[in-house]
């Protein structure tokens, strides 16, 4: 008895582990952006350390402001336009940031709430993934 228990508890720690570490690295599927992304507001990790926010919201608008970030300074501060999904990957193109080019990211989890981009010219980025809108 002594033993199944021992083992039964060694088999709950391992598959614990594992589901803990397949979550992390993991790339986002179609899916797992509208179930995770899609109606929640992203905070972009900026170099100086602040934080930018996203609103992914469901009915395919995305919007931001820059704001608190002092963005006035040097662009339009806020803006907004629209998001989809492509495959795995989700895009957006804003009316007047970065052109109003469309671009796509690739995004992988790095943690519960946190992830990795990777635009489509390569650029890299982190973000925190916060609550509902």
């Amino acid at each position: 008895m002594a033993n199944s228990v021992r083992v039964s508890g060694l088999v709950a720690a391992t598959l614990a582990l594992s589901v803990a570490g397949a979550s992390a690295n993991e790339r986002y599927s179609a899916t797992d952006i509208r179930e995770d992304i899609i109606g929640k507001r992203i905070y972009l990790a900026t170099p100086f350390g602040g934080e930018f926010p996203l609103n992914y919201r469901p009915n395919g608008v995305v919007d931001g402001s820059g704001e608190a970030l002092g963005l006035g300074r040097f662009a339009k501060p806020d803006d907004k336009g629209r998001w989809w999904i492509r495959g795995n990957r989700l895009c957006q193109q804003f009316t007047s940031w970065y052109k109003g080019a469309p671009m796509c990211f690739e995004l992988i989890r790095t943690g519960e709430r946190t992830l990795k981009w990777i635009r489509d010219n390569g650029q890299t980025g982190t973000a925190r993934i916060g609550n509902n809108i």
